[in-house]
């Protein structure tokens, strides 16, 4: 992201709305809002219902800032400017469980409810307004909030469709994870889209009709005649605040009744089948939280291959956050039920393939930051992670280091574990594979490529004897 000479860092993701805009100065999340944008956040700030939502951790917190903190020649002039808190890791929509995004979505309609009763909405829909504290979630759009006008509908409806509840169907309903097709559209799964899908009595499932189809059919109809204006015709009809509100309590019943099939994984229950020995599961264990621990606490620190937690979970005593990454959408959806359930506001669990890692995405592919972008840890667990991908993933053994190096924070620490070619699970990985296809996954090779990269201050081999763990402190 490109610096100007005040030190001012626009936030791409930030530029559909010339209301307001973001930008980073050092560790601090500004908003500059124009005069208009400037009286609906006083407005706002008087209210009832949002210091309320703000001090149920609802929504991030904000508050009035120097306008100098944003200067002049980043835009408008901005007649007000807001600070926001830091949200520990940004991550998006289609790399959230499928109970994240519904979550995601139960606050969304949450703080729309509360701001209607008080004459405001949100102009917005997209799953993109909200974040992460842990498996907490929490609204991040502040510029997103206006004054209600009398007849109108939800001006977010279409996104809120496309963005949250058209992907929570197509798993609910069809069994089919959305991940993917959030992934390739940043503004979501249009309705012709998911149309075909949802013939014959399928049209029936909870939502289908009302949300799909016959939404998908009006838009059709005002697309024939651009002229009409929705909301001119909806006044006429008599349409109110009560219909409106009445209408989103609709959308949250929908919502809180979609949930996930059950289905089998692999790697939901790896622990066992990977067939760790009692004694090599207590050492790793020590080995990790030690490698954690050592030095200054870290602000984050990235679990690559997570699975069910259990290092996470040791990383989290000891740092401020963890971002547990995990490719089964299964997984992750357990993962996250639990550490929901008991509050867990550290550890923030990902869906995310390893070997075909989030691009950027959106406009001029920046709008969204890949995830490479996003990742520099003070601590990177990869565990059980580099001969999936060198064996099983076919990337080079050099690849894999570099990768995991590379999101390793200068001075920060790679915690590694090599998977020798004699043990279970890398021979398994081999036996599909042509003799003599990885001459260079071997030990002394991967201790090299280590060392090339930064000092190996910790080494241990596991009891078993086929597998070795690794603590390095990148070179600055």
């Amino acid at each position: 992201m490109a610096i100007s000479p005040t030190g001012v860092r626009p936030e791409p993701a930030s530029f559909r709305d010339p209301a307001n805009r973001v930008f980073h100065v050092g560790d601090e999340v500004l908003r500059g809002l124009d005069p208009q944008a400037a009286a609906h956040w006083r407005a706002l700030a008087g209210s009832t219902f949002f210091p309320a939502l703000v001090a149920a951790r609802k929504v991030c917190a904000t508050e009035d800032a120097p306008p100098t903190l944003v200067p002049a020649a980043t835009g408008a002039p901005w007649a007000a400017v807001l600070r926001h808190e830091r949200i520990p890791f940004v991550s998006h929509p289609y790399e959230w469980s499928f109970g994240m995004l519904r979550d995601a979505a139960l606050l969304h309609l949450e703080i729309l409810r509360a701001a209607l009763d008080e004459g405001f909405t949100t102009k917005d829909g997209s799953a993109y307004n909200l974040q992460w504290r842990g498996a907490e979630p929490v609204f991040i759009d502040i510029g997103s909030f206006e004054p209600l006008r009398d007849g109108e509908p939800w001006a977010g409806y279409r996104q809120f469709c496309q963005t949250v509840l058209y992907p929570l169907m197509l798993t609910a309903h069809l069994g089919v994870d959305f991940q993917p097709w959030l992934r390739a559209r940043v503004d979501g799964i249009e309705a012709d889209e998911l149309r075909p899908l949802f013939g014959g009595t399928r049209r029936l499932r909870p939502g289908v009709l009302t949300h799909l189809h016959l939404h998908a059919a009006m838009q059709q109809r005002n697309a024939a005649t651009s002229t009409t204006d929705v909301r001119d015709q909806l006044r006429a009809a008599g349409f109110s605040r009560e219909l409106l509100v009445a209408s989103v309590r609709g959308i949250e019943r929908l919502v809180r009744k979609l949930d996930r099939r059950p289905t089998g994984s692999h790697w939901s229950d790896y622990q066992n089948a990977c067939h760790y020995a009692v004694r090599d599961r207590v050492a790793k264990e020590q080995f990790v939280a030690a490698a954690v621990a050592a030095g200054a606490r870290p602000r984050l620190v990235l679990d690559l291959g997570a699975n069910d937690g259990r290092y996470a979970r040791l990383a989290a005593g000891h740092a401020d956050y963890v971002v547990a990454v995990e490719q089964d959408p299964t997984v992750v959806d357990e993962l996250y039920r639990r550490v929901r359930a008991e509050g867990q506001r550290r550890i923030l669990p990902l869906v995310l393939d390893l070997a075909d890692p989030s691009p950027g995405g959106g406009w001029r592919g920046v709008e969204r930051a890949g995830f490479a972008e996003r990742a520099s840890a003070d601590v990177v667990l990869a565990l059980a992670v580099a001969h999936h991908l060198a064996i099983g993933r076919n990337v080079p053994l050099p690849e894999v280091v570099d990768w995991l190096a590379g999101m390793t924070a200068p001075g920060g620490a790679l915690v590694v574990e090599f998977v020798h070619p004699e043990d279970p699970m890398a021979a398994r990985l081999l036996a599909n594979k042509p003799a003599g296809l990885f001459p260079d996954y071997r030990r002394d090779a991967f201790e090299t490529l280590l060392a090339a990269r930064g000092q190996i201050t910790e080494r241990l081999e596991l009891p078993s004897g086929t597998r070795t763990l690794y603590r390095v402190v990148r070179s600055a």
